[in-house]
């Protein structure tokens, strides 16, 4: 299995793009940075994309890839909650903002949308997915990604602290976990449900008093104009649980 890291941070410029994975070219998670990154060769192998929130640094470019299929006369396959499916056909593809893909073309609409329950797992695109719920300021989704030879890989999507539940339902062998904010806007963190090189410290001592053990562990969205005071913070907090962690980028290539 092979994650790609399309976009990895939570806000845009030239060096830093929205959060998008891609696994081995089929399936991917987010959709901040997929036609962005993607060329119309690589979008064409997509064959569905899994959505964990409505937020629009999410799920920003999904109107162009419902553009993109319908002019591929191709459809693709969205999964996401059901709060996700509304904010998008009532504020991006709602025939005002942009034309209603899950509608059109009307024999074959591009954008094909299912809907994922927290804890059912689903087989999509040769992969088992479970979806699992995780605690944003709306309703968000993680998902464990599990190839046919048994590789697993978990992304908590953009989540606050509190995941202990979450860590039950799961056995990732790589875990790309949230770091958005410096640990000084922890109250901020509390709020809107993101996580801090403090609070990330903390869920990791959970998953391992849970499992017993730490998985691999790459971190993205974060807040590129703090990356480098976060990088410290998150340096002192590897070293204190004596395990190695990774900040992701765009354009990472992590292989299970």
């Amino acid at each position: 299995m092979e994650i790609r890291l399309l976009g990895a941070h939570n806000i845009e410029s030239k060096n830093s793009q929205s959060i998008s994975l891609l696994i081995d070219g089929v399936l991917a998670i987010d959709a901040g940075a997929l036609t962005t990154s993607l060329t119309f060769a690589e979008q064409r192998k997509l064959k569905a994309v899994l959505l964990t929130h409505q937020h629009y640094d999410h799920t920003k470019d999904i109107p162009a890839l419902g553009m993109n299929f319908w002019l591929f006369d191709n459809s693709i396959d969205i999964y996401g909650a059901r709060t996700t499916y509304e904010v998008l056909a009532s504020h991006l593809v709602d025939d005002v903002i942009y034309p209603n893909f899950f509608a059109r073309p009307k024999q074959k609409p591009a954008l094909r949308f299912t809907e994922v329950q927290d804890g059912t797992e689903l087989k999509i695109a040769g992969y088992t997915v479970l979806p699992v719920k995780v605690n944003h300021s709306v309703p968000a989704i993680g998902y464990q990604v599990s190839s046919a030879d048994g590789k697993k890989v978990f992304f908590t999507a953009d989540t606050g602290p509190g995941l202990a539940d979450t860590w039950r339902k799961i056995d990732p062998g790589l875990l790309i976990i949230e770091l958005t904010a410096l640990d000084k806007y922890h109250d901020f963190a509390l709020e809107a449900g993101h996580l801090t090189a403090a609070l990330v410290k903390d869920e990791l001592v959970s998953f391992r008093e849970i499992k017993n053990r730490l998985p691999r562990i790459v971190l993205v969205h974060m807040n590129p104009i703090d990356e480098p005071a976060i990088k410290k913070e998150i340096a002192s907090a590897a070293k204190a649980l004596k395990t190695p962690i990774l900040v992701g980028r765009e354009g990472m290539r992590l292989r299970l």
